[in-house]
C-alpha cells in the first residue's frame, strides 16, 4: 500500500498512476476533493482518496490515520505535495513563508512520524521526498522555496541514519524545470521554453511521468539497498551547467 500526497495533479497524479500501473494499491490525498477523485477514477487496484490540506497542523495525522485504518497498513509514502512561489524577496512575506514550510517540510515530516510505528511493525518500508533542483543550485526569486527543499533534503538523510535498522528507506527526488501547471504561466513568456531547453543537456522539459518513474524506482525492491540521497531528475540540469552565467 502506498500514500501519496499532492496526488490531485502533476507530479504527485503522475506517481499515483505510475504506482497503480506497477500493481500499488493507492491512497492519494490532495487538497481539491473533485480532482482528486478524478485521479483515483482512473486507477484500477481499489484506491482510496482522503481529500486534506496538509498546511493544517493536525491533517498529516489525520491523514495517515485514515490511510492505515482504509488500507489496513502502508508500506510506502511518497510525498510530492508541495507549495511554491517565485518572488523578489522583498515581496515575501511571513505567512507565505510559513505556508510554505507547512507544506513543505512539516508535514512530510509529520506523515514520517505518524507511520514509522506501523511501517516498523509491517517489517520496513519506503518513504521518497519531493525536493527540487532549487535545493541543490541557487535559484532567483525562491528564497523561500527553495529553503523548503533544502530543508526536506537534509531531514531525508537525517531520516535514513534513524529509520535504516527498522528496515525503512529514506530518499528525495530533486526535479529540474516540470512541464506541470506550474510552469503554465512562464511557458507564453518569449523565450523561456528554448531558454530552458538550452540548460537542460537532455534539450527538453521534464514532464511528470519522468519524475514519477525515479520516485516509483526509488519506492520499489529494486532500490532496496539505497537510502539517504537526492537524485537528480533535472535531465542533467543541476549539475553539468551553470544556470544564471
Amino acid at each position: 500500500m502506498a500514500l501519496v500526497t499532492g496526488a490531485s495533479r502533476g507530479i504527485g497524479a503522475a506517481t499515483a498512476r505510475a504506482l497503480d500501473a506497477a500493481g500499488a494499491r493507492v491512497v492519494l490525498t490532495g487538497r481539491d476533493p473533485a480532482t482528486l477523485a478524478a485521479v483515483a477514477g482512473g486507477l484500477t487496484n481499489d484506491p482510496v482518496a482522503l481529500p486534506a490540506d496538509l498546511a493544517e497542523p493536525d491533517a498529516p495525522a489525520r491523514v495517515a490515520g485514515a490511510a492505515m485504518d482504509a488500507a489496513g497498513g502502508v508500506d510506502v509514502l511518497i510525498n510530492t505535495a508541495a507549495f511554491a512561489r517565485r518572488l523578489p524577496i522583498t515581496e515575501t512575506d511571513a505567512a507565505l513563508v510559513d505556508r510554505m514550510l507547512a507544506i513543505n517540510v512539516r508535514a512530510p515530516i509529520l506523515l514520517v512520524g505518524a507511520l514509522v510505528p506501523q511501517m516498523a511493525a509491517r517489517g520496513g518500508g519506503a518513504v521518497v521526498n519531493l525536493s527540487s533542483v532549487s535545493g541543490v543550485i541557487g535559484t532567483p526569486r525562491r528564497a523561500a522555496y527553495a529553503a523548503t527543499k533544502g530543508a526536506i533534503d537534509a531531514a531525508t538523510r537525517s531520516l535514513a541514519m534513524e529509520l535504516g535498522p527498522l528496515g525503512i528507506r529514506v530518499n528525495s527526488v530533486a526535479p529540474g524545470v516540470v512541464d506541470t501547471a506550474m510552469w503554465a504561466d512562464n511557458k507564453k513568456v518569449p523565450g523561456v521554453v528554448e531558454s530552458v531547453n538550452a540548460l537542460t543537456p537532455l534539450g527538453r522539459w521534464a514532464t511528470s511521468e519522468d519524475v514519477a518513474a525515479v520516485i516509483v524506482f526509488l519506492a520499489s525492491d529494486a532500490a532496496r539497498f539505497v537510502t539517504g540521497v537526492t537524485v537528480a531528475a533535472d535531465g542533467g540540469m543541476a549539475h553539468t551547467l551553470d544556470l544564471y552565467a
